[in-house]
């Protein structure tokens, strides 16, 4: 399954040099997401590569994964090897602590790309999943920049709506 991000938040289609990509595939007993974005060098975070709060505060591009009854799967990728994992039941509710993941990210300055690989457990995945969207941000706070897989309405980004996710679909074994 891919997910590709070419639009600003409100729909705004962007330039092919600004896109993010997602592939997702099933490997063995694990949900596999390779991202392709581009880089902006915005600050890396303070904290160490691996499991990072408020990851969304960075540059990062973000999946989301919706299942039954507002179950949904956030996962957040950052360049420098930076990754938060969350299970959320409710617009913003967090049901779980972040969670461990495998992952690892590469920056090519040449191209100013990035990607990375990340690879979760197949039980992270809500139940019934059944629509994802896919989002990208960068910038500095006052600046910041944010784009969608599938827009969202509203003044103002916000990402926690399902409503406006997708249809997706994923085989699983």
């Amino acid at each position: 399954m891919y997910l590709d991000v070419q639009k600003t938040w409100d729909g705004v289609p962007l330039s092919p040099a600004d896109y993010a990509r997602f592939h997702l595939s099933i490997v063995a007993d694990a949900l596999v997401v390779d991202v392709a974005a581009p880089y902006h060098g915005d600050p890396v975070p303070r904290d160490r590569p691996g499991s990072t709060d408020h990851l969304w505060e960075h540059e990062v591009v973000e999946l989301f994964l919706l299942g039954e009854d507002c179950h949904y799967l956030e996962m957040e990728f950052g360049p420098h090897g930076h990754y938060l994992v969350l299970r959320l039941h409710g617009i913003r509710q967090r049901a779980s602590d972040p969670l461990p993941a495998d992952f690892k990210a590469h920056i090519d300055h040449g191209r100013r790309r990035w990607s990375g690989r990340a690879s979760v457990p197949l039980a992270y995945l809500p139940e019934g999943f059944h629509a994802a969207n896919a989002y990208a941000i960068h910038g500095p706070k006052q600046f910041r920049h944010y784009h969608a897989a599938f827009p969202v309405p509203g003044p103002a980004p916000d990402f926690h709506q399902p409503d406006a996710f997708g249809p997706a679909r994923l085989s699983l074994p």
